[in-house]
């Protein structure tokens, strides 16, 4: 069979797991030998990450770049889309922020947007044996083919074959997997060379006779059935998954509690899965004001929109829920946008996110935000109290500490020595904000943090790392997937001879 330079890893619909079956085959294949890259042209997320050169691109494709043993790369993910609100989105391009465009906008560019993918595609095909490229949504949206740059368009400019997947947890999988192949060209009907069913639930073999169908139905092989998992947890890019964290009211009262403000504009929430990691903390995604004596600590996570999601505290009276539990000895923690909001006052003198104008703080920080541009984009070192760490910043503006002391003295910014301060912590010890994405990665700044909030004594030796985290999903994956299978109906031949 021809030796492909690409597999394409599509799905019948949003959040069906196209991200986790390509950080698998990423995995398996660079522990085969193969010099393996993910790509995706267009990313839609507002949770990003930094690459070593200081550049931005989806957190998916640093997941998948991390999975395959090599270093993430903008090239990984040329286009990235950061919602900004119902209609807007600001667009960074080759890892820096590009524009701010509204829908139409950004279709009115797609030509250029496409050209410069095809040449990210190019260069990344150029340096490894084999790229496994990630769709968008469904890929059979028949309104959005024509001006598609992710799915089919992407896979016949790579010459890519399909694997399709389909998530059987929400229902219809017959339906979304013969349907989507329905709403299909010929040409692309073509390319799906078979399928991955995931989120199964129950025992598999009884889906035995599920399997024969889809297969007598498609003319198409069916290549494994993924089994739902908790056992390990992968960074996901769509927020989707804070609706798996507990409510209030189902906290379990005998461990110490960490909520976390579920903000409209809601950014970087994989901030949170460490702590959603450790058997003697309850975590929570809160998105009503109220009593929140039941928590330790509160953070009020990045955002994408500041200052409309500080007048969305506001209106909604999380201003008096969050005024009341610091009056009540409680620790409030801001991350990012948190941070800014946690201030006096965000000044957005050119309009960045909205009209010009300024909006008034929480004022529980002596510190004042002026937005403005460059991004700041930086991979960074820090210390805490002699602790070192490591993280990420990505944000507009700067913020002035008028009184109290500085979070994190910083060491470097992109491998570049450099000698300033971070965040700010307040004279009562109590409230705190940073610029520091990925604080919670580093086990000692972890647990200082958690003295902070009053949580002591928790064993963190058994929250995994993310390298056994990507070794249990390369073996839950190979477990249940033919992966001989699916590279003989593939033509994978990349780079060496391979097997399963």
């Amino acid at each position: 069979m021809k030796k492909t330079d690409a597999i394409a890893v599509f799905g019948t619909g949003s959040d069906v797991g196209k991200s986790i079956v390509n950080a698998a085959l990423c995995r398996s294949l660079a522990d085969r030998g193969v010099g393996v890259a993910p790509f995706k042209s267009q990313n839609m997320s507002n949770n990003s990450g930094i690459t070593p050169e200081g550049l931005e691109m989806g957190r998916a494709q640093i997941v998948q770049a991390q999975a395959a043993r090599i270093v993430p790369h903008v090239d990984m993910n040329p286009v990235l889309l950061k919602p900004t609100g119902e209609m807007g989105c600001q667009v960074v391009l080759n890892g820096r922020a590009f524009a701010n465009a509204t829908a139409l906008d950004y279709h009115r560019k797609k030509e250029l947007y496409f050209k410069e993918s095809c040449l990210a595609y190019d260069r990344l095909k150029s340096r490894y044996d084999l790229v496994v490229m990630e769709g968008a949504g469904s890929c059979a949206e028949v309104n959005l083919m024509p001006s598609d740059i992710v799915n089919f368009p992407m896979a016949a400019h790579a010459k890519a074959p399909v694997i399709l997947v389909a998530d059987i947890h929400r229902g219809g999988v017959f339906g979304q997997i013969v349907g989507t192949l329905a709403c299909l060209p010929d040409a692309f009907r073509d390319m799906v060379k078979g399928f991955i069913i995931n989120r199964f639930r129950g025992d598999i073999t009884l889906f035995r006779d599920g399997i024969e169908w889809i297969e007598k139905q498609t003319g198409k092989p069916v290549f494994g059935v993924l089994p739902w998992y908790s056992h390990f947890r992968i960074d996901a890019e769509d927020s989707v998954e804070i609706e798996c964290c507990p409510s209030i009211t189902a906290l379990d009262r005998k461990k110490p509690a960490i909520g976390v403000i579920r903000l409209p504009h809601i950014s970087n929430f994989t901030d949170f899965h460490t702590l959603a990691s450790i058997d003697g903390i309850e975590l929570a995604f809160v998105d009503r004001p109220g009593d929140l004596s039941v928590f330790k600590a509160v953070i009020i996570p990045g955002s994408k929109n500041t200052r409309a999601d500080m007048d969305w505290l506001r209106s909604s009276c999380w201003e008096e829920s969050i005024q009341t539990h610091v009056k009540n000895q409680g620790c409030l923690l801001g991350i990012c946008g948190g941070y800014q909001m946690l201030g006096t006052a965000i000044e957005d003198p050119q309009g960045l996110e909205g009209d010009p104008g300024t909006t008034r703080g929480l004022g529980l920080l002596p510190v004042k935000t002026i937005l403005q541009a460059p991004k700041t984009t930086t991979l960074s070192a820090f210390e805490w109290d002699t602790i070192p760490g490591e993280g990420y910043e990505i944000h507009m503006g700067e913020t002035q500490r008028t009184a109290g002391s500085a979070f994190f003295t910083l060491i470097s910014r992109n491998q570049q020595p450099c000698t300033d301060f971070d965040g700010c912590i307040a004279d009562n010890g109590q409230v705190a904000g940073t610029y520091m994405h990925g604080l919670f990665d580093t086990p000692l700044i972890l647990k200082k943090w958690l003295n902070m909030a009053g949580i002591k004594d928790i064993d963190l030796s058994n929250v995994p790392s993310k390298e056994q985290n990507y070794a249990q999903l390369k073996d839950h994956f190979e477990r249940y997937v033919n992966l001989g299978q699916l590279l003989d109906a593939t033509g994978v031949r990349a780079g060496r001879q391979i097997s399963a």
